[in-house]
């Protein structure tokens, strides 16, 4: 499948904020935002003309889509399953993105970024509800418990990670469970229980237009 390789700090430095994709370098003096927060290329430092609605809103999709890691086909997929549910349908497609296996292992604090996370997921190293699961785009429901396999538990990474975890906060829709190295999906997330650097309204507008 293709996949973005490039270096990840310059979709942060296009997209003008922080879209955290290397985990705690995000947080330090390294952050290519903090650095250098000009738009990557010769002419990154010339002064941006005004974006008109169509450009504001393409904008605000490549933040999500690339906060997420979701190719353009599955965004679009996504997006027309958010459409289809019944209520709003940005709040719909944030819990939709939330709610992926590999976003679920990230805010659990199993992997230190969403890709690391999905690297974790797609070889193997988690069980939902006690079955092996290695679909980043599995959707969790409430009531579902998200653990490390027990054949990777004794792993050096997960020792590792498992003293790392009590310094990490787990969002309000979640639980974790250290000992265990499983986390729970209490409920299913609302927009408010979200901090996200994007308006997911606009990429609504941006499909129905």
């Amino acid at each position: 499948m293709a996949r973005y390789t490039g270096p990840v700090c310059k979709l942060c430095r296009r997209e003008g904020v922080k879209l955290f994709l290397k985990g705690d370098r995000c947080m330090s003096p390294k952050c290519a935002i903090e650095r250098r927060n000009t738009r990557p290329g010769q002419h990154g430092a010339a002064r941006q003309r005004k974006l008109s609605g169509y450009g504001m809103q393409l904008r605000e999709k490549q933040k999500v889509r690339r906060t997420y890691g979701v190719l353009e086909r599955q965004f679009l997929r996504e997006y027309n399953e958010a459409a289809r549910r019944p209520g709003k349908t940005s709040d719909n497609f944030i819990q939709i993105l939330e709610t992926r296996l590999d976003n679920v292992v990230y805010r659990l604090g199993f992997g230190d970024s969403r890709a690391q996370a999905r690297q974790l997921v797609n070889h193997g190293h988690f069980n939902v509800n006690g079955r092996k699961t290695d679909i980043a785009s599995a959707l969790v429901k409430a009531g579902d418990v998200i653990a490390v396999r027990d054949g990777s538990k004794g792993t050096e990474y997960f020792k590792t990670r498992a003293l790392m975890l009590a310094q990490k906060a787990v969002p309000g829709w979640l639980s974790l469970d250290i000992p265990g190295l499983s986390g729970r999906v209490i409920t299913l997330p609302s927009r408010g229980d979200v901090e996200v650097p994007f308006d997911e309204a606009l990429v609504v507008e941006y499909y129905q237009r």
